[in-house]
Parts: structure tokens; C-alpha cells; sequence
């Protein structure tokens, strides 16, 4: 009787109530620590530094870990960057455009000095790799954060 009032009480935790435990994003690389960058950011975000720039590679590429409804300020980069989708949902927009949703395995290649934002959907954690590219002249301008109005569109 212990034994199925155990299991009764784990489903009724679990999903009878539509309360499910969480569970941790599957992607391919560590979700990191705090975005040192969180202050240009709504929500809260994770980086793990993949390959930093150095003059060898000169590169940067890092996985970038979004939780539900995070999401980054407009910004560009002069040099660009392409983001390559590895878990969740996501969205991305470039100004004056319609929101692109995110699946892994999308990728997307933002041009040169175009304002744009990207961030995981409202009911979903997204993680992406991200490549900055024409090192080392790529500067990225953080702008405003995108408002709860141009999020949901």
C-alpha cells in the first residue's frame, strides 16, 4: 500500500497537476557560468568561452545559454557574427523585420552593423554557439533592451 501511495504521490508531483520537474537543456557543450555580459541583457544567460581571440585563430566563439524569455538588447556588430543553434527555442530579429524562431540546427548570419536581437522563446531555454567574425576589427555596440511589446509580436 506504501508502495503505491509512493508512486501515486511522484505522478501527482510530476504531471497530474501539469507540474513537471525541471530539466536540465541538452546541448552539446557546458552551459557555463553567468553571462559576464548579463547587464545588456533581460533575463539571465550562461557563456562558456569555446575559443577566445587570440592571433593565432583570431576568433571568438562561445556557447551562449539562454534561460525562458532571456533575451539580449539590440545591438550590431561591425564585424558581424553568425549563431549556430544547438538547443530549445529561440527567436531573432533584425530591425524593421519580422522575429525568426530558432530550432537547433538553424543557422543565422547577421551582415555587418545590422541592429538586431536574439534570445530564447518565452516558454523555452535556447542555447547557441556564437562566432564573431572579421576579427579583430568586430566591436559590438550594445543598444537598448528589446521591450516586452517587441518581444511578444
Amino acid at each position: 500500500m506504501k508502495r503505491i501511495f509512493f508512486i501515486l504521490a511522484l505522478f501527482i508531483l510530476t504531471e497530474g497537476f501539469g507540474i513537471s520537474m525541471a530539466k536540465e537543456l541538452k546541448q552539446p557543450f557546458k552551459k557555463g557560468e553567468i553571462n559576464p555580459y548579463n547587464e545588456f541583457f533581460t533575463g539571465t544567460t550562461y557563456l562558456t568561452r569555446l575559443s577566445q581571440k587570440d592571433d593565432i585563430w583570431n576568433s571568438s566563439i562561445a556557447n551562449v545559454t539562454f534561460e525562458k524569455g532571456a533575451r539580449t538588447n539590440w545591438h550590431k556588430h561591425s564585424g558581424g557574427q553568425i549563431l549556430l543553434v544547438t538547443a530549445g527555442e529561440g527567436r531573432y530579429q533584425e530591425e524593421g523585420k519580422e522575429i525568426r524562431i530558432l530550432k537547433p540546427g538553424d543557422v543565422v548570419r547577421i551582415p555587418l552593423n545590422v541592429k538586431h536581437w536574439h534570445g530564447a522563446a518565452p516558454d523555452s531555454e535556447f542555447a547557441h554557439i556564437s562566432i564573431e567574425t572579421n576579427i579583430p576589427n568586430n566591436i559590438t555596440t550594445w543598444l537598448e533592451p528589446v521591450s516586452n511589446e517587441e518581444y511578444t509580436k
